[in-house]
């Protein structure tokens, strides 16, 4: 870095000048000289305004009060530093070697204004038009230059960055520097705070020309600031802000940590809390950051693999493939997914989603399982894509309580949070999932389900409560426990119910639509092997709320019985009645059916009475007898027939 390399020009310049003229000239002579040849040497002013005094053998020295180096002309008015004391010391017999041993430099509550424009200019940096950017005073260019140590005491320092919009304050900055040799080893400690967070750092380098110079050079660097340690060890160079190296850090909070560095925000939900990495870290010029082999940790979650983040316009983006084993999504309390409802319903604590804002992605994930909230998944793979505050989750395998579980979950707070999503259960356990979910404990089977749904809110409950969708559902071989709907049927008994008592049903099948929160169904039938059951009604996923009507059928001897059946009240205690008035309707109506066919027999018996009647007096009156299977009318004919015929006869004289 070219002001560190620039005081240390100013210091060799002092001392030897005090050195040449130790008893020769005024000490205020020799304050002139020395700023002179430091001016010469970096186009900058350096004024003295207390006195200088002049230390002797075997250090040769001076202390000097009050200094102060200019800003170049661009940088506005006032100076670049200014310390109250400064104290320079030189070992005397490495001098008269031709080397440059610097015992000490002392800077007393030294003042530091940095300052970079919008054209990158910065007015730490010493080169002047025409100058060679490593041009140093000739005594500089001994054969070996050392800094025993060079010390801060009590600094602070404004930094102010116009392409970035950062502003840095640093107060109570104690520093220490020791560089046995230009081109050897440095090592160099600070503490302070940084907008008003404190740091340590404690940093090593191999060479420390090439280091200042702005070149790629090995560093060790260990850190705590604003409560987070970072440790480094690699390859750094300064003038392109480049790394590669094995990064540790630990992160107990990340506002405190924004804030020392200019930034904003920061919050995070302490469920992802403290953020963790550990591996192979590269920054590249353009400031793109690339983990291999990393662990990642972010509260409960452990992942490990491969990412990269790129720096963009907007948000960065982040690409990377992980792995993982048991995943731990669920609330920092530790709460278990029944927590997300109470005996009112839903949780309506605030969902803070605006860590979907803070970048986009590009992200694979494995895991041998999955806990959140909600339920608890077994192996899942998954790719998430996060595009301006929308994250899209794509469930390319995830086992879920003995099946498979597949589609796309969405969630989008671009615009306040909405979820939605287009899932496929195939095969899952019902109880299980359904007591996790809702803790809902009264339906077991295996679930083939589809599944569209939205929901809007910033809360559980509000989602739930402005659901909307439609799907199907086809559960197979189950029981519905806390009745047994064919004992009800078979006795006409209420008194069926409890835990101990099951409704074994082969199959049900059916569709839904989803508005407002309350799924409604007409299709609902339910299969067993005594009886049936047709159903509709509404199922209230907001309210937490059932009010469906069934209407079981059952065989009694050569009848079928049919009893309605009204499920109201809430799913934790729902209450099972007979509709009555369908029942009245429904035996109304069998027995009007049973009048009719009584009423119909009656008339056929009539009318075959009247038949027989009517045959028996046209065999009298025509002297016929009906044939088997000829009408009355064909009877009555042969009759009519038969008697013109015998008339005939008489009156021609022929017969009887």
């Amino acid at each position: 870095m070219r002001l560190i390399r620039a005081l240390i020009a100013m210091c060799v310049g002092l001392v030897v000048l005090l050195a040449a003229a130790l008893f020769l000239l005024p000490t205020q002579r020799i304050a002139t000289l020395a700023a002179q040849q430091f001016e010469a040497a970096t186009g900058r002013t350096l004024e003295f305004g207390g006195d200088v005094t002049p230390s002797f053998y075997p250090v040769i020295g001076a202390t000097a009060q009050n200094v102060s180096i200019g800003n170049p002309d661009w940088a506005g008015a006032g100076p670049m530093l200014d310390a109250g004391e400064m104290d320079i010391g030189l070992n005397l017999a490495a001098l008269i070697r031709g080397d440059i041993e610097i015992s000490r430099v002392v800077i007393q509550n030294p003042r530091l204004h940095l300052i970079r424009d919008r054209e990158g200019r910065a007015n730490w940096d010493f080169t002047r038009a025409g100058t060679p950017t490593d041009a140093v005073p000739t005594e500089a260019r001994a054969r070996n230059v050392s800094l025993a140590e060079a010390r801060i005491i009590g600094g602070t320092a404004r930094i102010e960055d116009a392409q970035s919009g950062r502003e840095l304050r640093l107060s109570g900055l104690d520093a220490t520097l020791r560089m046995p040799a230009l081109t050897g080893p440095a090592e160099l400690r600070a503490a302070g705070r940084m907008n008003g967070q404190p740091f340590e750092v404690s940093a090593t380098t191999d060479n420390a020309e090439r280091f200042l110079s702005g070149a790629v050079t090995q560093v060790m660097l260990d850190t705590t600031a604003a409560g987070a340690s970072i440790t480094f060890a690699g390859r750094i160079g300064l003038e392109a802000l480049a790394l590669e190296g094995q990064l540790a850090a630990n992160i107990p909070a990340l506002r405190p940590l924004m804030q020392l560095v200019g930034e904003v925000g920061g919050d995070l939900d302490a469920a992802y809390l403290p953020l963790g990495l550990n591996g192979q870290v590269t920054r590249t010029a353009d400031g793109r950051l690339f983990a291999r082999e990393a662990q990642f940790r972010a509260g409960g979650i452990r992942l490990s693999g491969a990412a990269d983040l790129a720096p963009g316009s907007e948000r960065p983006r982040l690409t990377g493939q992980f792995t993982g084993d048991v995943l731990d999504l669920r609330a920092a309390s530790g709460a278990s997914a029944g927590e997300t409802a109470t005996s009112e319903g839903w949780s309506r604590a605030p969902i803070d989603a605006s860590a979907l804002g803070a970048l986009d992605a590009d992200i694979s994930i494995t895991l041998n399982g999955l806990r959140t909230d909600l339920t608890t998944l077994g192996r899942t793979r998954l790719g998430l894509t996060i595009d301006r505050a929308r994250a899209v989750v794509d469930l390319r395998e995830v086992a879920l309580f003995g099946g498979q579980l597949g589609g796309e979950f969405v969630m989008n707070n671009r615009s306040g949070l909405s979820v939605g999503g287009n899932l496929r259960f195939r095969g899952v356990e019902l109880l299980p999932l359904l007591t996790e979910m809702a803790e809902y404990r009264r339906l077991q089977g295996q679930a083939n389900l589809d599944l569209q749904f939205l929901g809007v809110g910033n809360s559980l409950h509000a989602i739930m409560q402005s659901l909307r969708g439609d799907g199907r559902i086809d559960f197979s071989q189950g029981e519905i426990i806390g009745f047994d709907l064919a004992g009800m049927l078979r006795n006409l008994d209420m008194s069926y119910m409890g835990e101990r008592n099951r409704t074994v049903y082969d199959r049900i099948t059916g569709t839904f639509a989803i508005s407002d929160g309350v799924l409604r169904n007409s299709d609902l039938r339910l299969e067993a092997s005594s009886f049936s059951v047709t159903g509709e009604g509404a199922v209230g996923l907001g309210a937490r709320n059932l009010d469906y009507r069934v209407v079981p059928a059952a065989v009694r001897g050569d009848d079928t019985f049919r009893v309605p059946l009204m499920i109201t009240g809430p799913w934790s205690e729902p209450r099972f009645r007979l509709d009555l008035e369908a029942l009245a309707r429904e035996q109304m109506r069998a027995e009007q059916e049973r009048l009719e066919e009584i009423a119909r027999e009656e008339a056929r018996r009539l009318e075959e009475r009247a038949r027989s009647q009517v045959e028996q007096r046209l065999e009298r009156e025509l002297g016929v007898t009906r044939d088997e299977g000829e009408s009355v009318q064909d009877t009555i004919r042969r009759g009519v027939e038969q008697e013109i015929g015998n008339r005939l006869q008489r009156l021609l004289g022929g017969g009887n």
